[in-house]
This record gives C-alpha cells, sequence and structure tokens, in this order.
C-alpha cells in the first residue's frame, strides 16, 4: 500500500520579478495565496504487474501524482529513455523472433520500419518504439504518460490493449496517464485514479482476472475485445473489431 501522498506546489514562484509582481497585482493575488494542491492523503493499493490509470482532464494532476507513485515503485519512465542511434531491430536484446514479437506488440512490425533508426521515425511511431525499448530494459513497472496524446484512436485503443496484454503475460507494471476516457475499456486497468483537480482523488481497486475481464459495480458491464484477424497497424492483432460481454 502506497501513501499517504500529498503533493502541493507553491503557488508564488521562489523569485519574485517585475512581470510576476505586476500579474499578481493585475489579478488581485495576495502574497498569503495558498500552495496549489495536486493530492491530499491519497493512498494506493498497487502490486506487482498491475495496469494502473491515472485520468482527469488537462491540468488536473494526473501526470504529477503518476511520477510520484512511480518514484516510490522505482518505475522506469518510458519518456526519458535514452535510445540509441541504430535500427529498431538492433536495438533490442534477445533472438530475432523475440525482438520481432516485442515490436510488434507496440505496433512495429513493418520491415521498413525496423531498419530505420529512432531519429527517423515519426513521433507516434516513435513512442511506440520507446515503450518496446522499455519493456527490454528489464523494469518491473513502466510510467507511460499520455500514451494516446500522439497516436491516432484506433492505434491508441489497439496499444491500449496490447499493454493489458503484456502486463498479464509478462508481470511488468504500467503506470499509464491519459486524459482519454475511452481507453479505459481496452487498457482494463487494475486501478484506476481520478484527478479532479484542487487535491481531489478519487481511488479505485479493480477486480481483473486474468482472462482480462473485470467485476466492477461503478463501471456497469464490461465487453471484453475479440481479436477477429489483424489491422494494418504493425500487424497487431486488432481489439476494436468485435466484443461479446465479458463473463
Amino acid at each position: 500500500m502506497l501513501g499517504p501522498i500529498t503533493i502541493r506546489y507553491p503557488f508564488r514562484p521562489a523569485r519574485r520579478s517585475l512581470a510576476t509582481g505586476h500579474v499578481s497585482d493585475l489579478f488581485g493575488l495576495a502574497d498569503e495565496e495558498p500552495p496549489h494542491a495536486v493530492a491530499e492523503g491519497v493512498t494506493l493499493d498497487v502490486r506487482p504487474g498491475d495496469v494502473v490509470l491515472f485520468t482527469g482532464p488537462s491540468g488536473s494532476g494526473k501526470s504529477s501524482l503518476m511520477r510520484e507513485v512511480g518514484k516510490r515503485l522505482g518505475a522506469a519512465d518510458v519518456a526519458a529513455m535514452e535510445l540509441p542511434d541504430v535500427p529498431l531491430i538492433d536495438a533490442l536484446p534477445g533472438p530475432v523472433d523475440e525482438r520481432l514479437s516485442a515490436l510488434a506488440a507496440c505496433g512495429l512490425s513493418e520491415a521498413r520500419l525496423l531498419l530505420r533508426t529512432p531519429g527517423e521515425l515519426s513521433d507516434g511511431q516513435r513512442y511506440r518504439f520507446r515503450t518496446a525499448f522499455a519493456l527490454a530494459s528489464g523494469a518491473k513497472t513502466l510510467m507511460l504518460d499520455e500514451f494516446a496524446a500522439i497516436l491516432d484512436r484506433t492505434l491508441a485503443k489497439v496499444l491500449a490493449f496490447n499493454l493489458r496484454k503484456l502486463a498479464s503475460r509478462s508481470g511488468v507494471g504500467f503506470l499509464c496517464a491519459t486524459t482519454h476516457d475511452d481507453l479505459t475499456e481496452d487498457l482494463n486497468p487494475d486501478a484506476i485514479v481520478r484527478c479532479h483537480g484542487e487535491g481531489r482523488v478519487d481511488v479505485e481497486r479493480r477486480d481483473v482476472k486474468k482472462n482480462g475481464s473485470a467485476s466492477r459495480t461503478s463501471f456497469g458491464s464490461r465487453t471484453a475485445p475479440v481479436p477477429t484477424g489483424r489491422t494494418s497497424h504493425g500487424g497487431i492483432t486488432a481489439a476494436t473489431t468485435s466484443r461479446t460481454p465479458a463473463a
């Protein structure tokens, strides 16, 4: 059990300048303005291999809270990974077939992409490679901040679905922050942390079974993704083609 977690940021900058003073005077901000609260006494049950979703509107503090949780868990930040300047297929360890599987799980299996270096990829492709590279690093928990922000909606949902599969299969935990509520079903997180701003945070622990289903009361019935083929998105099995009610 992690916590209690309290995060507050000083309202005023450490150094007062002419410009910051002008803003304060212009908008009537008092010198004794209280600190900005991100979280107040939050406790969170995170277990090995859990997928934890931090969600909320922009500026609600979800990324700050996720990073504090990640710091306490010793999680690796996917966005901070330093990438080697070699073709993608050469950047991962292990047998070639295992490298291909790892890259495909993150949406990278087109031959031309595998022969490119990270610097030759688009922003979305590079972020997916960062995820594959981080998984290969051996980290037990990974942080993915706004992992869907630079992906189209179909690919974002497919990536979310594959992160859930990777967690169940490998035991690696994922801390994911996003403003997109439509990814909750495919990510199927073990816990949802909803940040509302001003220090208000709701935490929901969910009973996610190994087959990907979930029993919960506040979310209603969940429909489990049923793969029916392969998409053109790097050969990932699609999670969005059809759905049947989960047990």
